[in-house]
Protein backbone atom coordinates (compact mmCIF):
# COMPACT_ATOMS: atom_id res chain seq x y z
CA UNK A 1 0.00 0.00 0.00
CA UNK A 2 1.27 3.38 -0.63
CA UNK A 3 1.29 5.61 2.20
CA UNK A 4 -0.68 8.77 2.81
CA UNK A 5 1.64 11.41 3.38
CA UNK A 6 0.83 12.99 7.26
CA UNK A 7 1.25 16.21 6.11
CA UNK A 8 -1.89 16.24 4.37
CA UNK A 9 -4.26 13.62 6.49
CA UNK A 10 -5.45 15.28 9.81
CA UNK A 11 -7.05 12.62 12.87
CA UNK A 12 -9.94 14.53 15.26
CA UNK A 13 -11.64 12.65 17.58
CA UNK A 14 -15.31 13.75 19.06
CA UNK A 15 -17.26 12.78 21.77
CA UNK A 16 -20.39 14.31 23.57
CA UNK A 17 -23.95 13.58 24.31
CA UNK A 18 -26.36 12.10 22.35
CA UNK A 19 -30.31 12.90 21.02
CA UNK A 20 -30.64 10.87 17.59
CA UNK A 21 -29.46 7.85 15.55
CA UNK A 22 -29.85 4.79 17.35
CA UNK A 23 -30.82 5.30 20.73
CA UNK A 24 -28.09 4.53 23.29
CA UNK A 25 -29.63 2.74 26.60
CA UNK A 26 -30.74 4.25 29.55
CA UNK A 27 -29.93 1.78 32.00
CA UNK A 28 -27.71 -1.66 32.37
CA UNK A 29 -30.63 -4.08 31.19
CA UNK A 30 -30.28 -3.20 27.42
CA UNK A 31 -27.10 -4.33 26.72
CA UNK A 32 -28.32 -4.95 22.73
CA UNK A 33 -28.96 -1.65 22.82
CA UNK A 34 -25.48 -0.83 23.51
CA UNK A 35 -23.65 -2.84 21.08
CA UNK A 36 -26.28 -1.61 18.33
CA UNK A 37 -24.42 1.84 19.01
CA UNK A 38 -20.90 2.62 17.79
CA UNK A 39 -18.84 3.89 19.48
CA UNK A 40 -17.06 5.51 16.53
CA UNK A 41 -17.25 6.05 12.72
CA UNK A 42 -14.42 6.70 10.66
CA UNK A 43 -14.12 8.92 7.30
CA UNK A 44 -12.42 9.42 4.48
CA UNK A 45 -12.79 12.74 3.10
CA UNK A 46 -11.16 15.02 0.30
CA UNK A 47 -13.42 18.16 1.71
CA UNK A 48 -11.54 20.63 3.28
CA UNK A 49 -11.26 20.30 7.38
CA UNK A 50 -12.62 23.11 8.03
CA UNK A 51 -16.48 22.80 6.50
CA UNK A 52 -16.16 18.85 7.22
CA UNK A 53 -15.26 19.19 11.16
CA UNK A 54 -18.27 21.69 12.08
CA UNK A 55 -20.34 18.80 10.68
CA UNK A 56 -18.77 16.03 12.63
CA UNK A 57 -18.70 18.21 15.82
CA UNK A 58 -22.46 18.37 15.38
CA UNK A 59 -22.86 14.71 14.66
CA UNK A 60 -21.12 14.04 18.24
CA UNK A 61 -22.58 16.15 19.90
CA UNK A 62 -26.51 14.70 18.77
CA UNK A 63 -25.69 11.25 19.23
CA UNK A 64 -22.50 10.61 21.09
CA UNK A 65 -20.77 9.11 18.58
CA UNK A 66 -16.96 10.33 17.44
CA UNK A 67 -15.54 10.93 13.92
CA UNK A 68 -12.46 10.30 13.42
CA UNK A 69 -11.80 11.40 9.78
CA UNK A 70 -8.38 11.46 7.27
CA UNK A 71 -8.57 13.98 4.70
CA UNK A 72 -6.24 14.23 1.57
CA UNK A 73 -7.65 14.08 -2.21
CA UNK A 74 -9.76 12.20 -3.82
CA UNK A 75 -6.75 10.21 -5.85
CA UNK A 76 -4.77 9.27 -2.84
CA UNK A 77 -7.70 8.41 -0.75
CA UNK A 78 -9.31 5.70 -3.54
CA UNK A 79 -6.11 4.32 -3.96
CA UNK A 80 -5.73 4.01 -0.23
CA UNK A 81 -9.02 2.42 0.20
CA UNK A 82 -8.30 -0.16 -2.29
CA UNK A 83 -4.80 -0.97 -1.06
CA UNK A 84 -6.06 -1.08 2.36
CA UNK A 85 -9.05 -3.54 0.97
CA UNK A 86 -10.97 -5.71 3.58
CA UNK A 87 -8.25 -4.01 6.12
CA UNK A 88 -9.40 -0.52 5.78
CA UNK A 89 -10.92 0.92 9.37
CA UNK A 90 -13.21 3.22 6.85
CA UNK A 91 -16.96 3.33 6.94
CA UNK A 92 -17.91 6.38 5.05
CA UNK A 93 -16.23 8.02 2.14
CA UNK A 94 -17.36 11.73 1.49
CA UNK A 95 -15.52 13.39 -1.78
CA UNK A 96 -16.62 16.08 -4.39
CA UNK A 97 -17.33 16.17 -7.49
CA UNK A 98 -19.57 13.06 -9.24
CA UNK A 99 -16.52 11.95 -11.72
CA UNK A 100 -14.87 11.41 -8.22
CA UNK A 101 -18.12 9.37 -6.42
CA UNK A 102 -18.30 7.73 -10.12
CA UNK A 103 -14.77 6.64 -9.79
CA UNK A 104 -14.71 5.23 -6.24
CA UNK A 105 -17.97 3.27 -7.28
CA UNK A 106 -16.54 1.97 -10.60
CA UNK A 107 -13.59 0.54 -8.51
CA UNK A 108 -15.84 -1.23 -6.56
CA UNK A 109 -14.85 0.99 -3.06
CA UNK A 110 -18.50 1.37 -2.68
CA UNK A 111 -21.52 -0.65 -1.15
CA UNK A 112 -24.96 0.09 -2.59
CA UNK A 113 -27.75 1.04 0.36
CA UNK A 114 -31.36 1.13 0.40
CA UNK A 115 -32.83 4.15 2.22
CA UNK A 116 -35.79 5.61 1.93
CA UNK A 117 -34.91 8.72 4.06
CA UNK A 118 -31.44 9.54 1.24
CA UNK A 119 -34.20 8.54 -1.35
CA UNK A 120 -36.77 11.17 0.06
CA UNK A 121 -33.83 13.80 0.46
CA UNK A 122 -31.58 13.70 -2.67
CA UNK A 123 -33.17 13.87 -6.02
CA UNK A 124 -32.58 11.37 -8.54
CA UNK A 125 -30.22 13.35 -10.41
CA UNK A 126 -28.04 13.89 -7.43
CA UNK A 127 -27.48 9.93 -7.02
CA UNK A 128 -25.81 6.99 -7.76
CA UNK A 129 -28.26 4.95 -10.52
CA UNK A 130 -26.78 2.09 -8.22
CA UNK A 131 -27.50 3.46 -4.64
CA UNK A 132 -23.83 3.42 -4.17
CA UNK A 133 -23.17 7.18 -3.61
CA UNK A 134 -25.29 10.09 -2.93
CA UNK A 135 -25.15 13.69 -3.33
CA UNK A 136 -24.63 16.21 -0.37
CA UNK A 137 -24.37 19.71 -1.72
CA UNK A 138 -24.85 21.33 -4.95
CA UNK A 139 -22.37 23.32 -6.55
CA UNK A 140 -23.85 25.38 -10.06
CA UNK A 141 -20.96 25.29 -12.25
CA UNK A 142 -22.04 28.61 -14.51
CA UNK A 143 -20.93 32.02 -16.47
CA UNK A 144 -19.76 34.52 -14.54
CA UNK A 145 -18.89 37.80 -16.13
CA UNK A 146 -18.15 41.87 -15.64
CA UNK A 147 -21.67 43.47 -15.92
CA UNK A 148 -20.67 46.60 -17.41
CA UNK A 149 -18.10 45.14 -19.58
CA UNK A 150 -20.27 42.44 -20.37
CA UNK A 151 -23.94 42.97 -19.97
CA UNK A 152 -26.48 40.30 -19.54
CA UNK A 153 -28.42 40.68 -22.55
CA UNK A 154 -25.05 39.48 -24.44
CA UNK A 155 -24.93 36.27 -22.63
CA UNK A 156 -26.87 32.85 -23.37
CA UNK A 157 -25.24 29.55 -23.24
CA UNK A 158 -22.09 27.85 -22.55
CA UNK A 159 -22.12 27.09 -26.03
CA UNK A 160 -21.82 30.73 -27.35
CA UNK A 161 -18.81 31.44 -25.56
CA UNK A 162 -17.44 29.35 -28.67
CA UNK A 163 -18.83 32.43 -30.73
CA UNK A 164 -16.29 35.09 -32.52
CA UNK A 165 -17.77 37.75 -30.14
CA UNK A 166 -15.76 36.90 -27.45
CA UNK A 167 -12.21 36.71 -28.92
CA UNK A 168 -9.54 37.30 -26.10
CA UNK A 169 -12.57 38.09 -23.47
CA UNK A 170 -12.99 34.44 -22.12
CA UNK A 171 -11.08 32.91 -19.15
CA UNK A 172 -11.46 29.34 -17.82
CA UNK A 173 -9.57 26.90 -15.87
CA UNK A 174 -7.21 24.56 -16.97
CA UNK A 175 -8.45 21.13 -18.45
CA UNK A 176 -6.59 19.10 -15.58
CA UNK A 177 -9.89 20.79 -13.01
CA UNK A 178 -12.24 17.99 -12.90
CA UNK A 179 -15.02 20.22 -12.74
CA UNK A 180 -14.39 21.25 -16.21
CA UNK A 181 -14.07 17.56 -17.26
CA UNK A 182 -17.54 16.76 -15.65
CA UNK A 183 -19.17 20.20 -17.67
CA UNK A 184 -17.47 18.61 -21.31
CA UNK A 185 -18.51 15.33 -20.24
CA UNK A 186 -22.36 16.05 -19.87
CA UNK A 187 -22.10 18.46 -22.72
CA UNK A 188 -21.06 15.44 -24.64
CA UNK A 189 -23.75 13.23 -23.58
CA UNK A 190 -26.32 15.83 -24.60
CA UNK A 191 -24.90 17.70 -27.65
CA UNK A 192 -22.22 14.81 -29.02
CA UNK A 193 -18.53 14.76 -29.00
CA UNK A 194 -18.42 16.39 -32.29
CA UNK A 195 -20.92 19.50 -31.53
CA UNK A 196 -18.43 19.53 -27.84
CA UNK A 197 -15.57 19.39 -29.47
CA UNK A 198 -16.33 22.28 -31.61
CA UNK A 199 -17.36 24.55 -28.89
CA UNK A 200 -14.53 23.45 -26.99
CA UNK A 201 -12.11 25.15 -29.89
CA UNK A 202 -13.98 27.96 -29.98
CA UNK A 203 -13.21 28.54 -26.26
CA UNK A 204 -9.81 27.44 -26.49
CA UNK A 205 -9.44 30.56 -29.59
CA UNK A 206 -11.05 33.03 -27.46
CA UNK A 207 -9.23 33.03 -24.22
CA UNK A 208 -7.80 36.23 -23.26
CA UNK A 209 -4.42 34.41 -21.69
CA UNK A 210 -3.62 30.47 -21.16
CA UNK A 211 -5.85 28.40 -18.89
CA UNK A 212 -5.63 29.32 -15.05
CA UNK A 213 -4.88 27.34 -12.05
CA UNK A 214 -8.49 27.69 -10.20
CA UNK A 215 -11.52 29.23 -10.10
CA UNK A 216 -10.57 31.97 -7.93
CA UNK A 217 -7.98 33.55 -10.28
CA UNK A 218 -10.69 33.19 -12.93
CA UNK A 219 -12.86 35.66 -10.89
CA UNK A 220 -9.87 37.54 -10.48
CA UNK A 221 -9.14 38.64 -13.96
CA UNK A 222 -12.41 39.49 -14.96
CA UNK A 223 -12.53 41.89 -11.72
CA UNK A 224 -9.39 43.23 -12.92
CA UNK A 225 -10.23 43.21 -16.46
CA UNK A 226 -8.17 40.96 -18.02
CA UNK A 227 -11.25 38.99 -19.36
CA UNK A 228 -14.86 39.61 -19.27
CA UNK A 229 -16.31 36.44 -18.58
CA UNK A 230 -15.44 32.77 -17.53
CA UNK A 231 -16.92 29.61 -15.78
CA UNK A 232 -16.25 28.97 -12.65
CA UNK A 233 -18.00 26.76 -9.20
CA UNK A 234 -20.83 29.07 -8.08
CA UNK A 235 -19.60 29.02 -4.36
CA UNK A 236 -15.77 30.30 -5.26
CA UNK A 237 -17.64 33.87 -6.21
CA UNK A 238 -19.96 33.79 -3.02
CA UNK A 239 -16.95 33.41 -1.03
CA UNK A 240 -15.20 36.12 -2.89
CA UNK A 241 -18.32 38.59 -2.86
CA UNK A 242 -18.04 37.84 0.92
CA UNK A 243 -14.90 39.43 1.11
CA UNK A 244 -15.50 42.18 -1.21
CA UNK A 245 -19.42 42.43 -2.01
CA UNK A 246 -18.30 45.60 -4.48
CA UNK A 247 -16.36 42.88 -7.04
CA UNK A 248 -17.65 43.25 -10.63
CA UNK A 249 -18.30 40.12 -11.01
CA UNK A 250 -21.57 38.46 -11.15
CA UNK A 251 -23.18 35.27 -12.17
CA UNK A 252 -25.43 34.52 -15.36
CA UNK A 253 -27.60 31.37 -15.69
CA UNK A 254 -27.07 29.62 -18.69
CA UNK A 255 -29.10 27.75 -20.95
CA UNK A 256 -31.96 28.57 -19.46
CA UNK A 257 -34.25 29.22 -22.90
CA UNK A 258 -37.20 27.06 -24.04
CA UNK A 259 -35.16 23.82 -24.74
CA UNK A 260 -32.40 24.58 -23.08
CA UNK A 261 -30.39 22.00 -21.14
CA UNK A 262 -30.39 24.44 -18.10
CA UNK A 263 -26.79 25.25 -15.98
CA UNK A 264 -24.37 22.09 -15.22
CA UNK A 265 -24.56 21.17 -11.61
CA UNK A 266 -22.32 18.63 -9.70
CA UNK A 267 -22.37 17.15 -6.20
CA UNK A 268 -20.23 16.75 -3.21
CA UNK A 269 -21.09 13.60 -2.43
CA UNK A 270 -20.64 10.26 0.45
CA UNK A 271 -20.98 6.49 -0.32
CA UNK A 272 -20.39 3.63 2.47
CA UNK A 273 -17.34 1.69 2.44
CA UNK A 274 -17.51 -1.36 0.51
CA UNK A 275 -15.55 -3.20 3.47
CA UNK A 276 -17.03 -1.06 6.70
CA UNK A 277 -17.79 -2.96 9.34
CA UNK A 278 -20.55 -0.99 10.43
CA UNK A 279 -22.71 0.12 7.41
CA UNK A 280 -25.64 0.42 8.60
CA UNK A 281 -24.10 3.06 11.45
CA UNK A 282 -22.13 4.21 8.11
CA UNK A 283 -25.67 4.92 6.59
CA UNK A 284 -27.18 6.46 9.49
CA UNK A 285 -24.33 9.00 8.85
CA UNK A 286 -25.39 10.01 5.41
CA UNK A 287 -28.79 10.05 6.19
CA UNK A 288 -27.73 12.44 9.21
CA UNK A 289 -26.01 14.72 7.01
CA UNK A 290 -28.79 14.69 4.19
CA UNK A 291 -30.86 16.24 6.52
CA UNK A 292 -32.17 20.02 7.61
CA UNK A 293 -28.66 20.58 10.54
CA UNK A 294 -26.08 19.38 8.38
CA UNK A 295 -27.85 20.34 4.64
CA UNK A 296 -27.57 24.04 6.32
CA UNK A 297 -24.03 24.27 7.69
CA UNK A 298 -22.85 22.82 3.74
CA UNK A 299 -25.10 25.98 2.49
CA UNK A 300 -23.79 28.39 5.00
CA UNK A 301 -20.37 27.77 5.91
CA UNK A 302 -19.45 26.82 2.24
CA UNK A 303 -22.04 28.99 -0.15
CA UNK A 304 -23.00 25.25 -1.42
CA UNK A 305 -26.57 24.77 -2.75
CA UNK A 306 -28.23 22.56 -0.33
CA UNK A 307 -29.00 19.03 -2.66
CA UNK A 308 -32.22 18.44 -0.12
CA UNK A 309 -34.30 20.88 -1.88
CA UNK A 310 -36.34 21.34 1.02
CA UNK A 311 -33.69 23.35 2.87
CA UNK A 312 -32.74 27.25 2.77
CA UNK A 313 -29.61 28.34 0.78
CA UNK A 314 -27.85 30.93 2.07
CA UNK A 315 -29.02 34.63 1.32
CA UNK A 316 -25.95 36.20 -0.57
CA UNK A 317 -26.84 33.10 -3.27
CA UNK A 318 -30.16 33.12 -2.82
CA UNK A 319 -30.07 36.88 -4.23
CA UNK A 320 -28.71 35.56 -7.35
CA UNK A 321 -32.36 33.98 -8.35
CA UNK A 322 -33.46 31.10 -9.31
CA UNK A 323 -32.42 28.86 -12.50
CA UNK A 324 -32.94 25.82 -14.09
CA UNK A 325 -30.60 23.18 -13.68
CA UNK A 326 -29.45 20.48 -16.34
CA UNK A 327 -31.64 17.24 -15.06
CA UNK A 328 -28.60 14.69 -16.55
CA UNK A 329 -27.91 12.24 -13.92
CA UNK A 330 -24.62 13.65 -12.39
CA UNK A 331 -22.73 9.96 -12.81
CA UNK A 332 -22.82 10.95 -16.14
CA UNK A 333 -19.85 13.18 -15.52
CA UNK A 334 -18.06 10.51 -13.96
CA UNK A 335 -18.76 7.79 -16.84
CA UNK A 336 -18.00 10.05 -20.21
CA UNK A 337 -15.07 11.89 -18.12
CA UNK A 338 -12.38 9.40 -19.71
CA UNK A 339 -13.52 10.61 -23.74
CA UNK A 340 -13.90 14.78 -22.51
CA UNK A 341 -10.18 14.19 -21.43
CA UNK A 342 -9.36 12.95 -24.62
CA UNK A 343 -11.54 15.43 -26.37
CA UNK A 344 -10.41 18.49 -24.18
CA UNK A 345 -6.81 17.42 -25.31
CA UNK A 346 -7.88 16.91 -28.83
CA UNK A 347 -9.45 20.35 -28.84
CA UNK A 348 -5.75 22.32 -27.57
CA UNK A 349 -7.34 22.95 -23.79
CA UNK A 350 -4.72 22.57 -21.51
Amino acid sequence: MRPLLLSSAVLVALAACSSQEPAMPTDASAPDAAAAAPAELVVYTSRNEQLVKPLFDRYTEETGIKVTYLTDKAPPLMERLKAEGSRTPADVFITVDAGNLWQAANLDLLQPIESPVLEANIPDNLQDPDNRWFGLSVRARTIIHNPTRAPADTLSTYEALAGPEWKGRLCLRTSGAVYNQSLVATMMATLGAEETERVVRGWVDNLATAPMANDNAVIEAIAAGRCDVGITNTYYLGRALKQDAELPVTVFWPNQADGGRGVHVNVSGAGVVKHSDQPDAAQAFIEWLSGGTAQELFAGENLEYPANPGIPMADLIKGWGEYRADLINVSQAGAMQAEAVKLMDRAGYR
